[in-house]
């Protein structure tokens, strides 16, 4: 299939953004005018490109600041100064200037931005009309909504912005509180879901086609995720969680995904039956996917992925270990960040298939052996391009297997069902990972089938926050893990302060006075 991802520098160009990321350095959200580029329905159609485009670098920023921060990885860098060690150590003072978190909320106000400079456009410029433009509006507030989930869950209070700004006037907007940027993700979610399609027929990214942009189902999805979000504990910090019981509006939208008719690609969703070929180049967009990000080997590095290298180092390409996986160019990480042993030797029994498919138990190359554990589950030598950043494998953010799990969260909670009809819900999924049945569940051993099924995709930081396990899962998985002090390298005990990222640096500095820091930093 044709791909939806253009470039960041013709994206940028597009829109005129007006140098990208140097200017968001220099403001706290975004920069830029609305631009003189919308005449025709092609514009358009290009332009919608590079709003999904300004999504191409979620995936590696996540498995940072999701994966990397939570019970699945013990990180430690080998001179302990690399841009994550503040983030697997829960280090306030470095975390406020540290380049991930800076990149999170710059990246995600420039998808909003993107998105909104598409909206106004949309409803001032009459090239584009009747479904098409029903259906671009849909798409842009999809995105606008999962970058503002995004910001929500990692920040807490974010400012709310519908409409594009010029940097004068976005000095002035506050930080707006949970229950406001709630009120907005849910708004476009809505809206979302009624003019989307529930898929696409094409293979192509012109203005009636295009396999891979987001869908009314998608959006349902999303919006149940939301509400399971905003469901959560609120652990007295001003994050995502607010106690606010919607587990029955999650639960029907996730009976909507589940009880869909049709084939895959145009109506209904289905589990794989093979667990490592959801991850497959040559499967993609298969019919467990929901919604992914896409990617393409163009040979230039400019349209490709980079996230699975991200844990990856340089030497497992050309080691005996990596077997079809070798590659002839320098593809991986500066070093390795370990799975952690929790993950890897006790969460995870020998049985269970996923961890064959999950995970990478060390390698050896020229003679020497590393015997620390990695995530795999996205290498594949038929996703490769010719550099680092030009692997054709596109990126999973909503699979059916979260659908039917987080139907289960609501059952468990006694939501549309009980403990043991959640427990039967997950049968198919543990029977593919070569598992027998359980009779119930509880939210806990839920959440821990959660983690082995979702291991090295970036949902295991969330999950706890939702549930309300963060804090004792954390802290009890640290004294296990890491080296007791004084050579601890994680910050003990983690506290409910050190659960929300600082707003960064750069964002107080640019407009001094307007936001105020979180608690803790």
């Amino acid at each position: 299939m044709k791909k939806i991802f253009l470039s960041l520098s013709l994206a940028c160009a597009l829109v005129t953004l007006g140098g990208c990321e140097k200017d968001l350095e220099q403001t706290p959200i975004s920069n830029g005018s609305v631009p003189d580029f919308y005449k025709t329905a092609a514009d358009f159609d290009q332009a919608m490109s590079a709003v999904y485009n300004s999504l191409r670098g979620f995936p590696d920023r996540e498995v940072i600041l999701s994966e990397l921060r939570s019970d699945n990885m013990f990180a430690v860098s080998s001179i302990g100064s690399r841009d994550w060690d503040p983030v697997n150590n829960f280090s306030a003072a470095l975390l406020v200037v540290n380049p991930y978190v800076a990149d999170a909320w710059a990246s995600d106000f420039s998808t909003i931005f993107r998105a909104n400079t598409m909206l106004d456009q949309l409803a001032q410029n009459g090239a584009v009309t009747g479904s098409l433009r029903a259906r671009y509006e849909g798409e842009a507030k999809f995105i606008r909504a999962f970058a503002y989930l995004d910001l929500v869950r990692k920040f807490g209070r974010v400012p709310v912005i519908d409409k594009p700004l010029i940097p004068q006037e976005v000095a002035k907007i506050p930080r707006a509180d949970v229950a406001t940027v709630y009120a907005q993700i849910e708004a476009d979610l809505k809206a979302a879901i009624s003019v989307l399609p529930a898929a696409y027929t094409g293979s192509g990214i012109g203005l009636t086609s295009g396999v891979g942009r987001v869908t009314n189902g998608a959006a349902k999805g999303l919006l149940a995720l939301m509400y399971l979000t905003k469901s959560g504990p609120d652990y007295g910090i001003k994050g995502p969680g607010l106690n606010s019981n919607e587990y029955d509006k999650a639960s029907a939208l996730l009976d909507e995904l589940i009880n869909r008719t049709g084939t895959p690609q145009s109506a209904a969703y289905s589990l794989q039956t093979n667990y490592a070929n959801i991850f497959s180049p040559t499967n993609e967009n298969n019919s467990e996917v929901l919604f992914d990000l896409q990617y393409i080997s163009n040979g230039l590095g400019t349209l490709g992925s980079s996230f699975m290298n991200v844990v990856v180092p340089d030497a497992f390409y050309t080691s005996t270990s990596a077997g079809n996986l070798a590659l002839p160019f320098s593809a991986g990480s500066v070093e390795i960040k370990p799975v952690s042993n929790d993950l890897n030797n006790v969460s995870f029994t020998t049985t269970d298939t996923r961890r064959a498919a999950t995970i990478q138990q060390g390698y050896t190359n020229a003679g020497t052996t590393d015997t620390r554990p990695f995530y795999k589950k996205y290498l594949n030598t038929a996703g490769k391009g010719t550099s680092r950043t030009d692997w054709g494998t596109n990126y999973i953010v909503l699979r059916y297997t979260d659908i039917l799990m987080m139907k289960a969260e609501c059952e468990v909670r006694g939501i549309g069902g009980t403990p043991a009809t959640a427990a039967a819900r997950l049968t198919p999924i543990r029977t593919r990972a070569g598992l027998p049945a359980l009779t119930t569940l509880t939210l806990e051993t839920l959440m821990e089938e959660r983690r082995r099924e979702f291991a090295g995709e970036n949902l295991r930081w969330n999950d706890l926050m939702r549930s309300g396990l963060a804090l004792t899962t954390m802290n009890a998985w640290a004294a296990r893990e890491d080296a007791p002090p004084p050579n601890n390298k994680i910050v003990r005990p983690i506290t409910a302060n050190l659960l929300l990222l600082p707003v960064p640096q750069v964002e107080l500095g640019s407009a001094p006075g307007l936001y105020t820091q979180n608690d803790g930093y």
